[in-house]
């Protein structure tokens, strides 16, 4: 999906208009296709292929499975994620932390919900890479609320002005806020595309209410202002080229 030839673009995706499956032991929705779901004018945004909304119910999760050349990034919104790769990584990650797997020339890895009797809440996001062929990578990081409170904290980044603490080889950066009755405003570059999701509360972004569950697609605009209070992801990027 490209917009270059386009106006810029500001399209509000209500939670309700995802395609949603239900698993019994994962509740799933979908921005974009994914598995089952096959939208051909909905692939992707820019160069986000993935962004998955999962609700994994205690000691259940993904088994082993193969994946290449894709930047995948995973948010924790509640509960413990427990990975385990054919790397030999394995790690747990609970609310605010973010795991990164750099698939590269291929990996297969497990995911699982480390609490017996506690759902596991968290978004799955990948990002179409900037160089094909590298070597397989994981990571994780832990980071508090006061990290992110009515503020931008960038987590992922592959643009050489940008930092952040995990990097990618696709220019895009991603960021997530506590938003807490206050105001933030984020700046693109012109013809950047933004994905902005709301994983919970209440906020106005550039003036649409949004709620829990929502998101908002934009193509060259140069400035989005979100105010309300919510847990926010965000992602900056590039064309798919």
């Amino acid at each position: 999906m490209t917009t270059s030839a386009l106006s810029p673009v500001f399209s509000v995706q209500r939670s309700g208009e995802r395609a949603f499956f239900e698993h019994g032991w994962l509740q799933t929705y979908h921005s974009f296709s994914f598995a089952e779901y096959v939208d051909p004018s909905n692939t992707h945004w820019g160069a986000l292929r993935v962004f998955n909304d999962d609700a994994v119910a205690g000691g259940e999760g993904f088994p082993l499975h193969p994946h290449r050349d894709m930047e995948i990034v995973t948010y924790v919104l509640s509960g413990e994620l427990a990975h385990r790769d054919s790397l030999g990584n394995h790690g747990v990650v609970g609310p605010g932390g973010v795991q990164f797997m750099s698939a590269g020339t291929g990996v297969r890895h497990s995911e699982f919900n480390n609490k017996p009797n506690e759902p596991l809440h968290l978004v799955q996001m990948w990002v179409l890479p900037g160089q094909l062929g590298t070597p397989p990578s994981y990571g994780q990081m832990d980071f508090t609320v006061e990290d992110r409170r009515n503020k931008w904290l960038t987590i992922v980044s592959g643009e050489s002005a940008v930092e952040a603490p995990i990097r990618i080889t696709q220019t895009a950066t991603f960021s997530v806020a506590q938003l807490e009755n206050s105001t933030l405003v984020y700046p693109f570059a012109p013809k950047r595309y933004g994905f902005l999701f709301v994983a919970s509360g209440s906020v106005e972004a550039n003036g649409d209410a949004l709620r829990a569950g929502d998101a908002v697609r934009l193509y060259d605009v140069a400035r989005l202002s979100v105010k309300g209070s919510g847990e926010l992801v965000l992602w900056d990027l590039p064309d798919a080229g």
